[in-house]
């Protein structure tokens, strides 16, 4: 029921019935929360989301995720700022502003992460987050089609299994990878999490199987869960240092809405602390140089902002492959029907079929480097046009991710309005160190591109061309091509005690205030070994029991 405060003009001030929870933010943390916290029938959620409903026909056909990150569908069209490490480009930065958040825009990739990140952060000051401990969480939200093992759960909500791209040179890639010297692993999420592999993937009956087609859909007709879409949320209430509950904007009305126990903030690694700052938590100058009072002085909101990044080679392929013959106009429409009635086929998967977790040399203890092979033309933004003839020259890519970077960005406000974007400071690549692994991959891409499995497939090297080859031109076609592979972490990093620049504790608490939390990938206190869609939702999961009060499940008994 809303109760109408005052009204002037074309503005309506409201205030909506106490809830228990309020759930700022509805992608893969905010739809796990509310899936769980709405179990029990006697707590009232409301889960708060700026973007709509998920019923664009292209987030659930697989293959329609090219076209959702290149017309920037569904997203807060964030862009960091020009660096100068990127040659003064402004590098896109691609987040969900939908329900389902970035699990419904993503590449739908499944990864754990490898068990040394759980364990080096519970090392850090977390005890409760080594591996060990998180992966009986991991198994609890997972229906992993192989059934369930050690290190992996089945019948929980979201569908995990291999990919069923089908192509010949992703054997000939794992035939290189062999004639390297690399291993194979048949589960990088089980007891081997080195090698090359079959990419894991998100996907159920042929259309992709979101956080909100896991958690929320089977819960929103819960009579105690009310899900408010277009609903911008302005700043978090307060009472002295309790938070009370949230101010939000939908259409013309501004709604207050009360929490009894508490706010959850879901909001992601850049809107989270964004809407922090609003509500006066943060670094005191940064919020007194706004006209910000502060509510709680904490250094580290939108501090340790780290992501992955990645650049790739492209190279011609000899004869077309599957992707090539399968995007021709009339082909592929008649596929994208068919997945998104749920009947699989082309448009049912995406052409990446493998990866692989290397180390880019000997002297690593764990692999520092993630290849992605893209089996698809990577030279053309239509490639399906015109029909009934071939689509375009085929090529592939093979793109190298640094696992664990070392540079540190921050997020800062650059105005008082909810509406206008923060600013988006991201630092890629400032060490040796970085340049040195980016290097490193891209010359080892050579090399597996070189061996003899892939001799039939392989024709010229396209990009950068094999004229690159000092330090010097591999660093510069780093500068001039490098992406975000979109898992930016870390600026509302958790913390032992003793870390200054920690927002949140081992429980997602914010310090210094009473029933706030933030429960995102903003509090990752670094990256982890792979995507990071799978590791929320196991982070949500557990801070889902944290919330309740319930004992944490027991750690995993490994082989």
């Amino acid at each position: 029921m809303l109760a109408t405060i005052w009204s002037k003009g074309s503005v309506v001030m409201t205030v909506l019935e106490s809830f228990d929870y309020i759930i700022v933010g509805a992608g893969s943390a905010g739809c796990t929360l509310a899936g769980r916290l709405s179990e029990d029938p006697s707590k009232k959620i409301l889960l708060l989301e700026a973007g709509g409903w998920d019923r664009d026909p292209w987030i659930h056909i697989p293959l329609g995720w090219g076209r959702i990150l290149q017309k920037r569908q569904h997203d807060w069209m964030y862009f960091a700022e020009p660096s100068e490490n990127m040659n003064g480009r402004s590098i896109e930065c691609a987040r969900g502003k939908v329900i389902g958040g970035s699990s419904a825009i993503n590449a739908m990739a499944y990864y754990h992460g490898h068990p040394s990140d759980y364990d080096r952060w519970e090392s850090n000051g977390l005890p409760g987050w080594s591996y060990a401990e998180v992966l009986p969480y991991f198994r609890r939200s997972e229906d992993w089609e192989g059934g369930a093992n050690a290190y992996r759960g089945e019948g929980g909500p979201l569908t995990s299994r291999y990919t069923t791209f089908e192509d010949p040179i992703c054997e000939a890639f794992l035939e290189a990878g062999k004639q390297m010297g690399f291993s194979y692993t048949e589960d990088y999420n089980g007891a081997e999490p080195d090698g090359f592999a079959r990419i894991q993937t998100t996907l159920r009956k042929g259309r992709r199987w979101s956080a909100a087609a896991a958690y929320l859909h089977p819960a929103k007709r819960r009579h105690n869960l009310r899900v408010e879409t277009g609903a911008l949320v302005e700043k978090i209430n307060f009472d002295g240092r309790r938070a009370t509950g949230v101010t939000y904007k939908k259409g013309i009305k501004t709604v207050t809405a009360n929490a009894n126990k508490e706010v959850l903030l879901s909001g992601g690694s850049i809107n989270s602390p964004q809407l922090l700052m609003l509500s006066g938590i943060g670094n005191p100058e940064h919020l007194k140089d706004k006209g910000i009072n502060v509510t709680v002085a904490l250094e580290g909101v939108g501090q340790n902002l780290c992501d992955h990044t990645s650049s790739a080679f492209v190279f011609r392929r000899r004869n077309g492959g599957p992707f090539q013959r399968n995007m021709r106009l009339d082909r592929v429409s008649i596929s994208l029907a068919r997945a998104y009635l749920g009947l699989g086929g082309f448009a049912a998967d995406l052409p990446f079929g493998i990866t692989a977790f290397v180390k880019s040399r000997a002297a690593e203890t764990v692999p520092d480097l993630q290849l992605l092979f893209w089996m698809g033309a990577t030279t053309t933004a239509a490639p399906w046009l015109p029909p009934f003839k071939k689509a375009f020259a085929d090529s592939f890519s093979v793109r190298v991710m640094p696992m664990r970077p070392e540079s540190r960005g921050y997020i800062s406000l650059a105005s008082l309005n909810p509406n206008a974007a923060p600013e988006i400071h991201q630092r890629f690549l400032e060490t040796e160190e970085e340049r040195r692994v980016m290097r490193d991959g891209l010359r080892m891409v050579r090399d597996l591109v070189g061996q003899d499995p892939l001799s039939p497939f392989a024709g010229d090297e396209l990009v950068p061309g094999t004229n690159h080859q000092s330090d010097e031109a591999i660093d510069e076609h780093v500068r001039k091509t490098m992406i975000t592979v979109h898992h930016p972490v870390g600026t509302c990093k958790m913390g032992g005690d003793n870390d200054q620049r920690a927002v949140v504790d081992g429980e997602m608490r914010v310090r210094g205030v009473e029933n706030l939390r933030v429960i995102d990938t903003s509090v990752m206190p670094d990256l982890i070994g792979g995507a990071t869609n799978a590791p929320i939702i196991m982070m949500a999961e557990k801070a889902s029991d944290m919330i309740q009060g319930k004992a944490p499940l027991p750690p995993a008994e490994l082989p």
